[in-house]
């Protein structure tokens, strides 16, 4: 598939994950909208390292989480590109704090699950609108969604049960959505990333590093966002077209039931 001239809007795509997702984007052909909370001027460095590959990018600030921040990033992308095909449903938080569910706030929740899942299934719906009046202005358009969960959708962690729970929501809104958008040909995916380092796993580097050494993996290492970016740009260039609603492990074989 030819991605001239195609556009990605990748949620939280200036680091981490999403930055990896961002830069395999990129190397295929895509022009980028690289959504963030941070300034565009602490963001700099990320968007020109993507531009250096020759695509365009476009900076959209925002909170996922607030619809008048999810309609100007949109809208910015509509006067920038005025196209959108592919939605990486990136952007995520962790707890402020990790409490044992007995103990867990609604506060707590409320903050994870707003970003996690409630602003990442809103952006869909708005983005998914789009993507349909796109396709009947022309049939030949292609699109895709893909959300990034985590094995947290099914690995119980107690102490951070919100996350948990709006991955495993995130999971079932991939499944949703490639219900209901299989008569646009509109397929969509879920990449589910193991342990990967980025800054939100820097605060418990030990304790995997440990973990892995003790072989929690099958491939005994960290993952890195390289991992999960080269699995988001093969399905964004339509190399797996008869997959739609299906789950993407990218865990270095954690999941694998082992004796």
């Amino acid at each position: 598939m030819d991605a001239a001239r195609r556009v990605a809007l990748v949620t939280g795509g200036s680091r981490g994950i999403g930055f990896g997702c961002a830069a395999h984007l990129a190397t295929a052909g895509f022009d980028l909208a690289i959504n963030g909370v941070r300034a565009e001027s602490d963001a700099a460095e990320a968007l020109d390292e993507l531009r250096s590959t020759g695509v365009q990018v476009v900076y959209c600030r925002g909170n996922v989480a607030e619809k008048k921040d999810r309609d100007a990033i949109l809208a910015r992308i509509k006067g920038y590109f005025n196209s959108l095909h592919i939605l990486v449903n990136n952007a995520g938080v962790a707890p402020k704090q990790r409490f044992d569910i007995l103990k867990m706030t609604e506060e707590s929740f409320d903050f994870v699950v707003d970003v996690n899942l409630r602003g990442s299934f809103f952006m869909t719906q708005s983005a998914a609108n789009w993507m349909i009046a796109q396709k009947d202005a022309d049939a030949a358009f292609e699109g895709c969604i893909i959300n990034i969960s985590s094995i947290s959708a099914t690995v119980a962690s107690v102490n951070r049960g919100e996350y948990c729970i709006s991955k495993a929501g995130l999971s079932m809104a991939a499944k949703l959505f490639a219900a209901r958008l299989g008569e646009y040909n509109i397929p969509v995916y879920e990449v589910r990333p193991g342990v990967i380092r980025t800054d939100m796993t820097a605060g418990v580097k030990k304790k995997y590093d440990r973990l892995i050494s003790e072989g929690l993996c099958v491939t005994p290492r960290w993952g890195f966002p390289d991992d999960v970016g080269k699995v988001v740009a093969t399905l964004a260039t339509g190399q797996l077209p008869y997959c739609t609603g299906q789950v993407i492990m990218v865990d270095g074989g954690l999941s694998l039931p082992r004796l």
